[in-house]
């Protein structure tokens, strides 16, 4: 995630072939990243697909002390999907709408539910994160799922790295303790035959 410089983060939104190695770059991160929060695929290919204008659109404004650019590219990717939630929310509560969704073909969504399928696994721990308050819950992620340094994911959650340390420590503490609990049971019975 660290292979870009900052003119070149900052010139993604004037040179399509800065974008294009940007993109190309970081897609599998941010797919993954999508991935392991969202079980539809059409959604999935929307989001992504979102969060790299919104990449263009801060690209003015990146600072390389702020953090690296594939940290900033997971914040970014991070808001994006909360944007969609709660979007979805006010979906939801208005009656009588109805939402369209973009056509994807059938190989585009094969590739999709390919990726999700891949992430399931991780989807299961993402499960059990619940046990985790929402801060800790995702310093946790995006240490742990999205490879961000503890300093990168403290920059993306705007608390200072000791203070990221201490949560973090805290957040596996309780979560060994939940997946302890959870996912053996889990794990056994998906190995016993029907």
């Amino acid at each position: 995630m660290n292979h870009d410089s900052g003119q070149q983060v900052q010139g993604i939104g004037n040179d399509p072939d800065l974008f294009e190695a940007f993109y190309r770059r970081h897609l599998d991160s941010v797919s993954g990243f999508v991935a392991r929060r969202v079980t539809d695929p059409h959604r999935a290919a929307d989001l992504t697909a979102d969060i790299f204008p919104a990449a263009i659109d801060a690209s003015a404004r990146y600072s390389p002390e702020r953090g690296v650019p594939g940290a900033r590219l997971i914040g970014i990717a991070r808001n994006v999907i909360a944007d969609d939630v709660r979007q979805r929310a006010r979906e939801r509560r208005a009656v009588g709408r109805i939402r369209g969704r973009r056509l994807l073909d059938p190989d585009s969504i094969a590739r999709i539910e390919e990726r999700i399928d891949a992430e399931r696994e991780l989807r299961r721990v993402h499960d059990a994160l619940g046990c985790l308050s929402e801060g800790d819950r995702q310093l946790f992620e995006l240490v742990a799922l999205d490879g961000l340094s503890v300093t990168d994911a403290a920059m993306v959650l705007g608390v200072k790295p000791p203070t990221a340390r201490v949560r973090l420590h805290r957040a596996r503490t309780r979560l060994q303790s939940q997946l302890a609990t959870a996912l053996v049971p889990l794990a056994l019975t998906e190995e016993t035959p029907s």
